[in-house]
C-alpha cells in the first residue's frame, strides 16, 4: 500500500488544513497510508544543560503531540486513518529521513502562507525538494 507523509507545522494551520484536504482526496481515490510528522527542532545546548536528556525528550514529544492534534482532528473528521509521529531534528533533513523510513512515496506539504522567511530561505517544501535532487522520490505535493 502506498503511504503518504504529512508534515506539521503549527505555525502555518492554512498550510496543514490544505495538505489534510489533498491527502483526503487521494485516500477517496486509491488506497493509502496517512503518516503524519511534527519536527521538533534541537534546543541549543545553553537550554539543554538545563534539563535531564530524558526530561528534554518528554517536553519535546509532549510539545510535538499537541502540536499535532489540529491535523488529527481534521482527518478524524474525515473519517482517515491515520498514524502520527513526532521527531527532533532539523526540518528538512528528518523530513525525508522519516519519508524514506517509513517507505512514504509521497510528500504532501498543501499550500504555504507566503512569508518574508521563505521568500529569502526558500519554502520548507522547497528545501525538501532541493535535497531531495533530481531524484524525486519521494514525491512533493504542494508548495
Amino acid at each position: 500500500m502506498r503511504q503518504i507523509l504529512i508534515p506539521i507545522d503549527p505555525s502555518q494551520p492554512v498550510r496543514t488544513r490544505s495538505a489534510i484536504e489533498q491527502a483526503v482526496r487521494i485516500c477517496r481515490e486509491e488506497p493509502v497510508t496517512i503518516r503524519l510528522l511534527r519536527v521538533q527542532p534541537k534546543v541549543s545546548g545553553h537550554v539543554a544543560m538545563f534539563f535531564d536528556k530524558r526530561e528534554l525528550r518528554e517536553l519535546q514529544l509532549g510539545a510535538g503531540a499537541e502540536d499535532l492534534q489540529f491535523a488529527q482532528s481534521l482527518l478524524d473528521a474525515a473519517g482517515v486513518s491515520y498514524t502520527s509521529t513526532v521527531l527532533v531534528g532539523r526540518s528538512a533533513e528528518t523530513i525525508i529521513a522519516a519519508a524514506r523510513d517509513y517507505g512514504c512515496d509521497r510528500i504532501v506539504f498543501g499550500r504555504e502562507e507566503p512569508s518574508l522567511a521563505g521568500k529569502i530561505f526558500g519554502s520548507l517544501a522547497q528545501q525538501v525538494h532541493q535535497l531531495l535532487g533530481a531524484s524525486g522520490d519521494p514525491q512533493i505535493i504542494g508548495s
